[in-house]
C-alpha cells in the first residue's frame, strides 16, 4: 500500500507531457516585445511588436494571456479576458512599460498573484485585480521619472482608491489528462455596483501560416453551449460553457491595421475586441474560426461575486456540470494534502505560506518556449528571409527550442536564462524532481548547447556568459533526489556529467585564453557590479583576471570532482576523471596567487579581501579594490568528502597522494586535504582558514555587507568611499541600495548594493559546508563587533532569518518588501495585505522589492532556506 499522496502518484507517471502534465499554465504573460517576434531591420524588439499592436498581430513563435492554460506544444490555448466597459481595449494581456519607456527598464504595470498550483497542475489558482474605472495606460506611459526616482507604479495612479476594483480569480482543475475544468470568479471589492464583462477565450496558436504541412484548424459552434475545436495535430476537443454569447474570428494578423495592406481573411485576430468594445461587425456570423470567446456581461453589487464555469474535454460529455464542483473540491484538497506532505507542519504558519506561495509561483512560471534560430534568420521552406542589418544569434543556427521551460518571470523575462534556470531547479527538486532533472538535461542537449560546448545564455544574446552554476545545480538535485528516494539517479548524473565535460572544456578553451587557470567571462550575470562594464574594458587594459570567474570555475571543478567520485563507485573509470579535476582544482588555487610578472594575488593581504586584477598593455597589473560579491564568491568553492570514499577508490587515493607528494606547494594553498576531522571528513576549499575568518569579518559587518535583510551585493563602505579608477577616463562605483542609477545592461537590475536571493543562498549553503568540517567549536562574531559568538551553522540560520524577514509582516502590518502607496493598501486592505510577490532583488537598506515582481524563479529559494533551516534544528 503506497503512502504517497494522489499528486505524488500523478508525478510518478512516466512520459509526463502525454499524461498529467500535458496541460498546464504554459502560456506566456508577454509574447510582444520579445526577440523571437522581432523581424525588424535593426533588432528593435521592443518596438517591432509592442502592446498596442499585440491584439492585432498573430504571433509566429508563441501565445500570451492572463492566467492562461495550454497543452505542452501550445497547439490549443484557453485564457480569460475582461472588460470594465470603460477601457479602450479588452484586457486580454498584461500591460507594462518597455525597456525604453521605464525609468528602470521594462516593468509590468499590473497587479496579479500566483495563488497556488500543484506540480502536475491538476489544480491551479491565479488572482488578477482589475479596476472599475478606465485603466490608466496613458498616465503610466506619460509620467516620466528620472533614474534617481522610484518607478511609477499602478498603485501610484490612485486607480484602486476606495476599493474600486474587481478581484478576478481564475482556477483550473483536471478531471483527467484531457479534461480541463476552468472557473472564473469575479468579486466586486468596491462599495458601488459595477459592470464587468468576462470572456473566456479558446484559440489555436498560428502554426499553419509558416508551415504548409498544416491546414488552419477550426473551432465551430455545435450548440448554444458547446463548441467543437478540430485540428490535424491534436484531434477534437469540446468546449462546454454555461450561458454567454459565442464570438468567432481567425487567429490571423490584422494587416490593414498594422501595415495598411489588405487582410488575407475577413475576420482577423482583433475581431472579438472590436466587436465587444466598438460594436463593429468583426466577428463571423457563421460562428466558426480559429479563435473564439464566450461573452458574459454582469452588473455586480458591492461585495457580490459571480462565477463562470467552462469545461474543455477531448471526449463529448453529456452532463458536463454534474461532477464539476465535486471535482474542483477534490483537486483543491489533493493540492493542500501534497503541500502538507512536502512542507513540515511544525513550521510557523507564516513560513508554510511563504514556501507554498514560492513553489506555486515557480510552477506558474513554466512556459512553452519555441524558437528555431535558423528559421528565424532565414525563413521556413518557401519563405523569404527578413532583412536584418545585424543578425542576432547568427552563430546559434543549430538552436531549436520547442519545450515547456521554467522562466525567470513570464512577463519581464519570458525567455529562459541559463543560470536562472539552474537555481530554479534547486527549488523544483523539492516538489518535482522529475521536472528538475529534465530541465537540467534539456539545456545540455545538442539542440540547445552550442557545438563548442557553451550553454545558451538567453535569447537577447545566446553568446553572453553566465556563471557556470549548472554543475552545482546538477549535484544539488542529485543529492536531494537521492536523499528522498534512498538511491541516486546515476543515469541522470552520468548524462549530465558527460555534457558538462564539454562545457568545462569550452570554459578552459575560451575563457582561460593564456592557459594559466585564471578565468575571464565579462559581466557573468552580475550586470553593473564592476567599476566599468566588464564586457567592454577601457582602452589599454588587455586582460582582467576575475576573482568571480576564477572562483566559479574552482567551484565547477569541485562539482565535477564530486560527481566523478560518485560515478566511480560503480564505474572505476571515473577515478581518472576525479584525479584530473583534483589537479585542475589545485592549479586554479595556485594561479589565484601568481598573476603576471610580479606574481600578484587576487587576495589582498592588507584588505583581507579578493579583488579582480587588470593587466595593462604596459605589462603592469593593478587590483580593482571594489568590495563586492565578486570577492565573496571564492567561498563557494568548497566541498566535503568523507575518508570512506577515498578508501573505497584506491586508484584515486593513490593519485591524490602522488600529486600532494610531488607538488606540496599546490596542496598548501587549499584547506585541509590531508587532515580529516573527527567525523572523517576532508575539506576541499580555496579558502584557507585564516582567509575565511578575515572574509567573514567583512561579510558579517553591518557597516559593510550585512543588512537587516541579508547580504548586500556591494559593501556599504562604498557609500561614503566610492571606488574611482582613473585610466583612459573616469570610472567610479558607489553603493546604491535600490534601483540602478546607470543604464549599464539596460538599467533594469542593480548589483551595486541590493540583496539578491541566489547569491545569499549560495553563501548560506557554503557556510553549512564549512560548518560540517569545522564543527560547533569554530565560532565567529555575528554581527562583527558585537561580541556575540556563533558557529557557522548558527550564522547560516541567522542570515536565513534576515532573508525571511523580507516576507514577514513588519510593524506596520505589511510584508517588508512592499512599498505602500498613498492609500496603504498592502497595510490596510485585507484583500491585498496577504498577497505575496517574489521580487528579483531587494533594497540593501530597507528590503523593498525591486526589479521583476514575479521572479519566483530564483527568489523561490526562500522556500529552500526555510525548509533547510528547520532541518538543521
Amino acid at each position: 500500500m503506497s503512502n504517497k499522496t494522489q499528486e505524488a502518484e500523478r508525478l510518478d507517471v512516466s512520459d509526463a507531457y502525454k499524461n498529467w502534465k500535458k496541460w498546464g499554465p504554459y502560456l506566456a504573460e508577454r509574447q510582444w516585445g520579445t526577440v523571437r517576434e522581432d523581424y525588424s531591420e535593426h533588432g528593435n524588439a521592443w518596438d517591432f511588436i509592442d502592446h498596442e499592436k499585440a491584439r492585432s498581430n498573430a504571433y509566429r513563435w508563441g501565445e500570451e494571456g492572463i492566467a492562461g492554460f495550454c497543452d505542452s506544444r501550445e497547439i490549443l490555448c484557453i485564457a480569460p479576458a475582461f472588460w470594465n466597459g470603460k477601457d479602450p481595449i479588452l484586457k486580454e494581456r498584461l500591460f507594462g512599460l518597455t525597456n525604453n519607456q521605464g525609468n528602470h527598464g521594462e516593468d509590468v504595470k499590473e497587479l496579479y498573484f500566483h495563488q497556488v498550483s500543484s506540480p502536475t497542475h491538476s489544480y491551479c489558482k491565479y488572482l488578477y485585480k482589475y479596476p472599475h474605472n478606465e485603466f490608466p495606460y496613458a498616465d503610466l506611459v506619460n509620467t516620466h521619472r528620472s533614474r534617481e526616482e522610484p518607478e511609477y507604479e499602478l498603485l501610484d495612479t490612485g486607480i484602486f482608491k476606495d476599493n474600486a476594483y474587481f478581484d478576478c480569480y481564475t482556477e483550473y482543475a483536471k478531471a483527467d489528462v484531457d479534461d480541463i475544468l476552468m472557473k472564473v470568479t469575479i468579486v466586486n471589492r468596491g462599495d458601488k455596483a459595477a459592470d464587468i464583462h468576462v470572456l473566456p477565450h479558446l484559440w489555436y496558436r498560428n502554426f499553419w501560416k509558416h508551415n504548409k504541412r498544416f491546414n488552419r484548424p477550426s473551432i465551430k459552434s455545435i450548440s448554444d453551449d458547446c463548441v467543437e475545436a478540430k485540428c490535424g495535430r491534436n484531434g477534437r476537443y469540446f468546449l462546454y460553457h454555461e450561458n454567454g454569447a459565442q464570438l468567432f474570428c481567425e487567429n490571423e494578423t490584422n494587416n490593414k491595421r498594422i501595415y495598411n495592406v489588405p487582410n488575407e481573411v475577413e475576420y482577423v485576430k482583433d475581431g472579438i475586441n472590436n466587436f465587444v468594445v466598438n460594436a463593429e461587425p468583426t466577428v463571423n456570423p457563421e460562428k466558426k474560426g480559429s479563435r473564439m470567446a464566450v461573452w458574459h456581461k454582469f452588473t455586480l453589487k458591492a461585495g457580490e461575486e459571480k462565477s463562470i464555469r467552462v469545461r474543455l474535454s477531448k471526449k463529448p460529455i453529456s452532463t458536463p456540470w454534474s461532477d464539476f464542483d465535486k471535482l474542483f473540491a477534490t483537486r483543491v484538497e489533493e493540492c493542500e494534502t501534497f503541500y502538507q506532505d512536502i512542507i513540515k507542519k511544525d513550521l510557523p504558519e507564516t513560513h508554510q505560506e511563504i514556501a507554498r506561495k514560492a513553489f506555486s509561483g515557480l510552477l506558474w512560471t513554466k512556459q512553452f518556449y519555441y524558437y528555431d534560430v535558423f528559421k528565424w534568420l532565414f525563413g521556413g521552406p518557401g519563405e523569404k528571409p527578413s532583412y536584418r542589418a545585424s543578425a542576432r544569434n547568427y552563430n546559434w543556427q543549430h538552436l531549436t527550442n520547442r519545450h515547456v521551460i521554467s522562466m525567470p518571470d513570464k512577463w519581464e523575462y519570458p525567455w529562459y536564462a541559463a543560470w536562472d534556470l539552474a537555481f530554479h531547479m534547486v527549488s523544483f527538486v523539492e516538489i518535482d524532481p522529475y521536472f528538475a532533472k529534465e530541465q537540467l538535461l534539456l539545456v545540455l542537449q545538442e539542440n540547445y548547447m552550442h557545438p563548442n560546448g557553451q550553454i545558451p545564455a538567453y535569447e537577447w544574446n545566446f553568446s553572453d556568459v553566465n556563471p557556470p552554476v549548472h554543475s552545482s545545480a546538477v549535484w544539488s538535485v542529485y543529492e536531494k533526489d537521492k536523499e528522498r528516494k534512498g538511491e541516486g539517479d546515476l543515469s541522470f548524473l552520468e548524462k549530465s556529467f558527460q555534457k558538462l565535460l564539454v562545457n568545462f572544456t569550452w570554459w578552459v578553451n575560451q575563457k582561460d585564453k593564456n592557459g594559466t587557470d585564471l578565468f575571464e567571462g565579462g559581466f557573468l550575470g552580475l550586470d553593473n557590479i564592476g567599476v566599468f562594464d566588464r564586457n567592454h574594458m577601457p582602452e589599454g587594459i588587455t586582460r582582467m583576471q576575475q576573482a568571480d570567474a576564477t572562483s566559479w570555475m574552482a567551484m565547477f571543478t569541485l562539482n565535477m570532482l564530486r560527481m566523478s567520485l560518485e560515478l566511480a563507485k560503480t564505474n572505476k573509470n571515473y577515478e581518472d576523471f576525479a584525479a584530473k579535476f583534483f589537479r585542475h582544482f589545485l592549479n586554479i588555487a595556485w594561479a589565484m596567487h601568481h598573476i603576471g610578472q610580479k606574481d600578484i594575488s587576487l587576495w589582498d593581504n592588507e584588505d583581507s579581501f579578493y579583488y579582480d586584477v587588470v593587466e595593462m598593455s604596459s605589462g603592469m597589473t593593478d587590483r580593482l579594490k571594489v568590495r563586492s560579491l565578486v570577492g565573496i564568491i571564492p567561498m563557494f568553492a568548497v566541498e566535503i568528502i568523507h575518508k570512506d570514499l577515498f578508501d573505497a577508490l584506491k586508484s584515486f587515493k593513490f593519485k591524490v597522494a602522488e600529486i600532494v607528494r610531488t607538488r606540496p606547494d599546490l596542496a598548501s594553498l587549499i584547506s585541509r586535504i590531508e587532515e580529516a576531522n573527527e567525523n572523517g571528513d576532508y575539506l576541499f576549499s580555496i579558502m584557507r582558514g585564516f582567509r575565511l575568518e578575515h572574509l567573514l569579518k567583512r561579510l558579517l559587518d553591518e557597516e559593510e555587507f550585512l543588512s537587516d535583510y541579508g547580504i548586500r551585493s556591494l559593501s556599504k563602505y562604498h557609500e561614503k568611499h566610492p571606488f574611482v579608477f582613473q585610466y583612459h577616463g573616469h570610472h567610479q562605483i558607489q553603493y546604491e541600495p535600490g534601483e540602478s542609477r546607470s543604464n549599464m545592461f539596460g538599467g533594469n537590475s542593480n548589483w551595486r548594493g541590493p540583496i539578491w536571493m541566489p547569491l545569499n543562498y549560495m553563501i548560506i549553503q557554503s557556510l553549512r559546508k564549512y560548518y560540517k568540517y569545522y564543527g560547533k567549536e569554530y565560532t565567529y562574531e555575528f554581527p562583527t563587533g558585537s561580541g556575540n559568538k556563533l558557529n557557522l551553522n548558527e550564522i547560516a540560520n541567522e542570515l536565513t532569518k534576515r532573508l525571511v524577514k523580507l516576507f514577514e509582516p513588519n510593524k506596520d502590518g505589511r510584508f517588508q518588501y512592499h512599498t505602500d502607496d498613498e492609500d496603504k493598501v498592502f497595510t490596510t486592505d485585507e484583500h491585498f495585505k496577504n498577497q505575496h510577490l517574489f521580487y528579483e532583488f531587494f533594497d540593501g537598506d530597507n528590503g523593498r522589492g525591486l526589479g521583476a515582481s514575479h521572479q519566483t524563479g530564483w527568489t523561490a529559494l526562500i522556500a529552500n532556506l526555510i525548509m533547510e533551516m528547520e532541518a538543521q534544528k
